[in-house]
Parts: C-alpha cells; sequence; structure tokens
C-alpha cells in the first residue's frame, strides 16, 4: 500500500514531513491515518540526530482541506462519533508534545481538521498565495471542530477571534492569519519552506505574543469577564439560528469549559458534543447539502454532451439583474461581456454596479485597484448590436414581455453566430414560448437568476422541448464558472423555484386577510428557518412584481395560484415596497433602526388585525403547500430528482438548510403524515390544500424520495 505521509531528513537535523494522499487532487485526513502518523511520530522522537520538523503537503495547491466527510457516514453510534474524534486528538497530543520544535508550512487550503493539524505544531509560517486561506467551516455542516480545534484555537488567538472563526465558519487570508496571530509568518511560495526550516531552527522562542485590543484582554482575563462574552454569544447566536442549529451552542460550551477547567477536559467535552452533532439530524441534512452539491460539480446537464467553452458574453439589459449578470461574467468567470441597452442611463447604471461591487474589494484590501480596473476593462457597452458578432452566449434580461422577447431573440439570430446560445432570464414565461420565434429553437435556453444576482447562490437552467444538448451543457458550465449552483429544470410556467414559492407567498397573504399582523406571519417563518419572511421578501421583491406573475402561473396552472384580490388595493395605493419606499414596512431616514410596520396597510386592505395564531401553525400553513407542490414538480419532471429539488429550494429562497430542502423534509416527516395535514386543512380551505397523487400514493405504499 503507498503511503501517505514520508519523512526525509536533512543534513542540518531539520526533517521534512511530507503529507501527500495517493490518487487524490487534494490532501484530507482519514481515520485510517492514525497508525502511521504514530508509527513516524515514534520514529521521530527515538531519531536523536532530529532537531526540527517542517510539516509540508505534497499538493501543488493545498494544504489539508480538512477531514473526510464521508468518515462520518459510516458512524452507526454515538461511541463511533466519539472514538473518531478522540483518536484525532491522541495523535495531535503526540505531534504536540515532541520537545524538538514543529513548524506547518502551509500553501493552499487549510481548513477544518487541516488547521488543527497545523495548530498541533508550535509554529505556523503560510505563503502569501491567493489560494491560501485558513479556517473552521464545522459549523457549517452542523459540526464542531473535533480534532481540538475548540481548545487549541482560543488560547493561541483570544477567544473573542477564535469564537468569531468557529461560529461563522469563514475563511481568513494570510494577511488576516498573521495580524490575529494565527500564523507566525507569511512568504512567497518560493520560499515557504526555507522559512518553515528557518523557523524550526530558532525554535519556539521565534512565537510573538499576539496583541489584543484592550477590551478583549479585560474580557479574557477572569472566568467572570470570559463568562459575561461567553453569555454574550450565547444571546446572539440564539437569536441569530432561532434555536434551530444546535452546532454554534455546543462551540461556546467547549471553548467555556475547556478555559474554564483545562485543556485535558476541554478535550474530553469536544468529543462528547463532536459526537452528539454527528448523529444529529441537522448535521446529516447539512451534510447531504454538501453531498448533493459536490456531486452536481461532475455533471454536465446533459447526459453524453461535452460544454463548449465561452470566450464572450453578451447581456442585453442594464437594469439590476443585467448589471448582476454582467458583473459575476467579469468577476467570477473572467469573461469579457458586452451589455447592450437601449439608453445611454442603462449602460452607466450597469457599469456603476459592477464598479461598486468591485471596489468593496479594493476597500477590504482584497484585491488591488489596478486588478479592479482589470476586471472592469473586461465589460464593455452599446446601445446597439456593435460588436457582438462573436459572442458564444448572449443572456437576456428585459422585461417580462412576450412580444419583447421574441424581438431580441430575432435580433440575436441576425447579429451573431449560428451557435450563438440565446439564454433568457425570465422568471415565469416558458420558454418554449420564447423559442416559438426563433429559427434556430435549439440554441434557445432559459438562464433564471435570482435577485441579487451577486448574493444568490442558485440559477435554473430550462430547457424546451427541442433545446439541444450542448446547449444544455455549455450554459451549465458557464453558470458554474460564474460561481452559481445550476439545477436544469424542465420548462413549465414559473418552473420550479417560482412555482413553490408562490404558493407560499400566496398563503401567507391569505393568513394576513384572515388578521394575522405582518411582524407575526414574518417571526413565524424566520422561527421556522427562513432566512427572511414572506412579508419582507415581498416588499423586497416588489409586490407589482408578484402580482405580474401570479396571473401567468393562474392561466398556466391553475386555480390554486390564484392570488388574493385585494392585493390589486395595495398596487392602487402605489405600494410596490422597498424600491419605492411603500410597502408592508416603513421605509426612508425613520425607519433605519428599526424595521417597522407601515400600519395604514391595514386600512388600505381593509382588515382588523386579531389574535397572533401559533408560530407553528402559521409557518405549517405557509410551508405545506410548498412542499406539497415540490412534489408535483418531480411528478411532471420539471425537475429530475429530489436532489435537485431540495438544492433548488436551499439556494434558491433560503429553504432552511438545517431540514435538508422540503424533500428530505418530507422523509422526515413521513409521507402519510404530510397527506393526512393537506386532508385536514383541504377540508378547513378548500381545495388549494389537495395533495398530489404521488404524495398519496407514497403515503399507501411506505415509501420516501432519499435511500440514505
Amino acid at each position: 500500500m503507498e503511503k501517505t505521509f514520508n519523512l526525509q531528513r536533512r543534513d542540518d537535523g531539520i526533517a521534512i514531513l511530507t503529507m501527500d494522499v495517493p490518487g487524490e487532487t487534494m490532501n484530507t485526513l482519514k481515520a485510517e491515518f492514525g497508525a502511521e502518523i504514530s508509527e513516524i511520530l515514534i520514529e521521530i522522537k527515538t531519531d536523536a540526530s532530529i532537531k526540527g520538523l517542517v510539516v509540508v503537503s505534497g499538493k501543488k495547491d493545498s494544504f489539508v482541506a480538512g477531514a473526510d466527510i464521508s468518515m462520518l457516514a459510516a458512524c452507526k453510534s454515538e461511541q463511533d462519533a466519539k472514538d473518531l474524534s478522540q483518536q484525532g486528538h491522541v495523535v495531535f497530543n503526540e505531534l504536540e508534545g515532541l520537545t524538538i520544535p514543529v513548524v506547518a508550512a502551509i500553501n493552499g487550503a487549510c481548513l477544518g481538521g487541516g488547521l488543527e493539524l497545523a495548530l498541533a505544531c508550535h509554529l505556523r509560517v503560510c505563503s502569501d498565495d491567493s489560494k491560501t486561506v485558513l479556517g473552521v467551516p464545522e459549523v457549517q455542516l452542523g459540526l464542531l471542530p473535533g480534532g481540538g480545534g475548540t481548545q487549541r484555537l482560543p488560547r493561541l488567538v483570544g477567544v473573542a477571534t477564535a469564537l468569531d472563526l468557529m461560529l461563522t465558519g469563514k475563511q481568513v487570508r494570510p494577511k488576516q492569519a498573521l495580524k490575529m496571530g494565527l500564523v507566525n509568518d507569511v512568504v512567497p511560495n518560493s520560499i515557504l519552506l526555507a522559512t518553515a526550516i528557518e523557523l524550526a531552527k530558532k525554535g519556539k522562542s521565534a512565537a510573538k505574543p499576539i496583541k489584543q485590543s484592550k477590551l478583549n484582554q479585560f474580557l479574557e482575563s477572569t472566568s467572570f469577564t470570559r463568562d459575561i462574552m461567553f453569555d454574550q454569544a450565547r444571546k446572539q447566536v440564539e437569536k441569530k439560528t432561532a434555536g434551530n442549529y444546535p452546532a454554534p451552542g455546543k462551540i461556546i460550551d467547549c471553548v467555556r469549559q475547556g478555559l474554564n477547567k483545562g485543556m485535558a477536559k476541554g478535550l474530553e467535552i469536544e468529543a462528547t458534543h463532536f459526537a452528539n452533532l454527528v448523529m444529529s439530524k441537522e448535521s446529516a441534512a447539512l451534510r447531504s447539502i454538501f453531498f448533493a452539491t459536490t456531486e452536481m460539480k461532475k455533471e454536465t446537464g446533459a447526459e453524453g454532451a461535452e460544454p463548449r467553452i465561452v470566450k464572450k458574453a453578451m447581456v442585453l439589459g442594464g437594469g439590476l439583474m443585467g448589471g448582476g449578470i454582467a458583473s459575476v461574467t467579469t468577476t467570477k468567470a473572467k469573461i469579457p461581456v458586452r451589455v447592450k441597452d437601449i439608453s445611454e442611463q442603462g449602460l452607466s447604471n450597469a457599469l456603476a454596479y459592477a464598479y461598486k461591487l468591485l471596489d468593496k474589494g479594493v476597500k477590504r484590501r482584497h484585491m488591488t485597484p489596478a486588478a479592479r480596473d482589470n476586471v472592469m476593462s473586461l465589460m464593455t457597452t452599446t446601445t446597439d448590436y456593435k460588436g457582438i458578432k462573436d459572442a458564444d452566449i448572449v443572456v437576456e434580461a428585459v422585461f417580462e414581455d412576450l412580444a419583447l422577447k421574441h424581438q431580441m431573440v430575432k435580433d440575436v439570430e441576425r447579429e451573431c453566430g449560428e451557435n450563438t446560445i440565446f439564454a433568457s432570464n425570465t422568471s415565469s414565461l416558458p420558454i418554449g414560448q420564447i423559442a416559438a420565434a426563433a429559427a434556430r429553437p435549439e440554441n434557445v435556453i432559459g438562464l433564471h437568476y435570482f435577485s441579487p444576482v451577486e448574493k444568490m447562490p442558485l440559477v435554473e437552467v430550462i430547457a424546451h422541448k427541442t433545446t439541444s444538448p450542448e446547449t444544455i451543457a455549455t450554459t451549465v458550465a458557464f453558470a458554474r464558472k460564474q460561481g452559481k449552483t445550476p439545477i436544469v429544470v424542465q420548462d413549465g410556467a414559473g418552473f420550479y423555484v417560482n412555482r413553490i414559492l408562490a404558493l407560499y407567498m400566496n398563503e401567507a397573504a391569505q393568513l394576513l386577510l384572515e388578521g394575522q399582523r405582518i411582524e407575526h406571519l414574518d417571526r413565524s417563518l424566520i422561527k421556522f428557518g427562513f432566512p427572511v419572511g414572506p412579508m419582507t421578501l415581498l416588499d423586497e421583491v416588489g409586490i407589482d412584481v408578484g402580482a405580474k406573475i401570479s396571473p401567468i402561473l393562474e392561466k398556466e396552472l391553475g386555480a390554486r395560484f390564484s392570488a388574493p384580490a385585494a392585493f390589486d388595493k395595495l398596487l392602487a395605493d402605489d405600494r410596490k415596497g422597498r424600491k419605492n419606499g411603500k410597502g408592508f414596512y416603513q421605509y426612508g431616514p425613520k425607519a433605519k433602526k428599526a424595521k417597522l410596520v407601515d400600519e395604514s396597510v391595514y386600512g388600505v386592505l381593509g382588515i382588523k388585525a386579531s389574535s397572533d395564531k401559533e408560530a407553528k401553525e402559521v409557518a405549517e400553513r405557509c410551508t405545506i403547500q410548498m412542499l406539497n407542490e415540490a412534489v408535483r414538480c418531480l411528478e411532471e419532471g420539471i425537475i429530475a430528482n429530489a436532489r435537485d429539488g431540495d438544492i433548488g429550494a436551499i439556494f434558491g429562497i433560503g429553504f432552511p438548510p438545517f431540514l435538508g430542502g422540503p424533500f428530505r423534509y418530507i422523509d422526515s416527516l413521513g409521507p402519510k403524515n404530510l397527506v393526512d395535514t393537506l386532508n385536514r386543512y383541504q377540508k378547513l380551505y378548500g381545495d388549494r390544500f389537495a395533495p398530489c397523487e404521488m404524495l398519496k400514493n407514497m403515503a399507501t405504499e411506505g415509501t420516501h424520495f432519499h435511500t440514505n
């Protein structure tokens, strides 16, 4: 069997320990490495000629990307998971316990278990390479750092900084890592190894104490003041997670107990909490998202088709969506883009939008002004069809008007090459109807982004009946280069995400008309796990946009999509939401501090607020329609499988990640229980709650969507 760890002795007494997992592009820590590392550490201990040790990676672009998550699926009990954590503790304690200086030389990703390995070394030096990032992202998988990270990190960088890293899972760049004391030096990659060797020769005395702010020094000085910090952290966490995620609370407890009762006790608690989280349903759901997105990256979206290379893109429309699409094309995909708009104003808006986003990076010192200007130079503008003959893909982001979109298809076919893809960013018009005006319908596809484009990870790639497999594969690859997670959906009104969202929003509107207060509706769904409530969302998206989409969906999909008629009164009162400062909430200078409901909206709608219903019931009534419609989309073949449906809902509308998506959530509720609840609501509120056939069959057969 090929070895993962190789020890090389140098003449100057420094040994180099190289980690290189055979046959993998990145290093990840696996349980079976334990024995191999222990053996090497014994060899080092017994060799008096070794005066110092440098730990490096044999991979070009990464140090250690973390622990291999698939190990966790093999854990059948909490004891199995605890053994895994404690096995890591033993090895890292042995490494830390070496009497010679141990230095980690870090280039590329050093995350999770990789950073815990580096923390067990006495000193750390990293390269200033753009690929070098350090962090403990376990919380994003519903876990905590289980290899001693909750104990070593606070002792190295202080409690406040360590909690910030562990509770957010954020990744820091080399300069930030140096400033917080996470690494002892940052150097160019070309001299990384030489610097690490010099550090190993100097020994542990090379470590400089970290400079903490006066406030943090004071807060961390006694167990009493530390407890104030922990209590504050816990309150913030509870507010942010609405109690839906157990990991953050357990991270705080590990740090608190470790500092108050010592390292050994801290490690024992870390292993116990880690084991408990590994077996939790929240972590299982979050890990399923990780595996699903990893699997999706390997797929082209069209069986057997290879994507064409996109060298140049064009965006029609310089509005918010157009500006956002152009921006991710240049910054993320590094593809030149030409923006066309009928007015100079539209074009300058698109340029200003992209510049503002890039300039944030300059202000945060993530990029230089020269780098910003280089990216900006990839974006050019035009008011007519000049300089677009060689565009490989044209993304249309104009108004939701079929005649206008038909005109765009004809213009592009006239002005561009015969293989140019025409991708429409429509949110509700069926792509087949847009393609009806095309001479080459096989090149027409839907590419539906969510607003704001630079923040929302999902994009729906919509194939109509005659879209060619090559067009699908090329569009999927293009979206991935823009940093998006694409799901391929079949053509139909509302596609997948807006279709399931529409029923959720309509039900929230029904509850409002029954007298439920706006803030109670929003709070109930945030407590359920959505990032924002439905009324806030309607204000953000625009009440007028919602009003345009509803009739299209009702016409194509039936009466269950009819929006409450009372909503016409909102538009008659010129309420569009945030965009014109008039919606369900107050906007403007007065409303800066706290988010206040615009009470006058109740009068406009002619409703009297009644007593609040149970938050649980409010959330159930809104989400149950979404679940039923998601299954209907699978039944109709709009989505290919339950996995895509889960990812689409989580990344597109913020469906609670700890539930794993609509289909995993239905699995945990049990299809039969869901059908019973839908039947109960149908008796109370009518046929819009009628369960779909597929759900009824599953309830009878006792089957589930996911097998794992």
